[in-house]
């Protein structure tokens, strides 16, 4: 029993500090929210349906691995093709945001060309038809893009920490041990992601981007592009 009390302490922490310090938890939503001018609620909220995905998809893929008898080993393989996946994912939404925003800078200064409008996908080059405020924007779109493209890319996101956790207890044939690990963990991952988004939303708030804000799109294109090759080479 004093073995399980540990492993709840360290799923706890563990769930923390992945979270800290893996910057693709939370700079997404952070540089996106400024970009879109989302509100705070809308923010959290968005944060939270992602790490719900991001935790519950290892969650699914540990209990099914527990039942069939699958290795750690194996299970910790498909954790890291699971992160590959995410890196390029995030990668080419990153590439593909930052097209959106040079085209919506090009057409605001006047230099909107047949042929770059040629290079963007399809669902921006509609964006040409839409008024230039983000929440004209927002208001046209039938679904959000954004929204779906990040769940997602979480839930494809990998929780590499959490499947050797699980396996004790399943092998001390405790149930509750199992869904107890899976749930402290779950929730220290998504309270660290909240908490930090939080922050990074606030602090957002105090950079003012009046006369540069065609930008913000273009610089939020990079970072998450950024983040993905991190993941990718630098195996962040």
């Amino acid at each position: 029993m004093n073995e399980l009390y540990l492993l709840y302490v360290t799923a706890a922490s563990l769930g923390f500090f992945h979270t800290l310090l893996g910057p693709d938890h939370y700079v997404p939503f952070i540089v996106l929210s400024k970009a879109r001018n989302w509100s705070r609620s809308k923010t959290l909220w968005i944060t939270f349906v992602s790490g719900l995905g991001h935790v519950s998809s290892s969650v699914v893929l540990g209990f099914i691995g527990i039942a069939l008898g699958i290795s750690v080993s194996k299970l910790e393989s498909i954790e890291a093709f699971r992160g590959e996946i995410v890196g390029w994912l995030l990668f080419a939404f990153g590439l593909i945001y930052f097209f959106y925003g040079l085209f919506r800078h090009l057409k605001r200064r006047g230099h909107h060309h047949h042929f770059f409008n040629f290079l963007l996908p399809r669902r921006i080059r509609r964006m040409h038809h839409l008024s230039d405020s983000e929440d004209d924007v927002d208001k046209n779109e039938k679904s959000n893009v954004t929204f779906w493209m990040l769940f997602l890319i979480f839930v494809f996101g990998p929780c590499e920490v959490l499947i050797p956790m699980l396996i004790f207890p399943a092998a001390e044939h405790s149930s509750v041990g199992v869904a107890t690990v899976a749930i402290i963990f779950g929730l220290a991952t998504i309270v660290t992601m909240l908490g930090i988004v939080y922050l990074g939303y606030k602090g957002a708030r105090f950079l003012n981007f009046k006369d540069k804000g065609e930008y913000v799109h273009i610089a939020a294109g990079l970072v998450i592009a950024f983040l993905g090759t991190s993941i990718l080479f630098l195996g962040w």
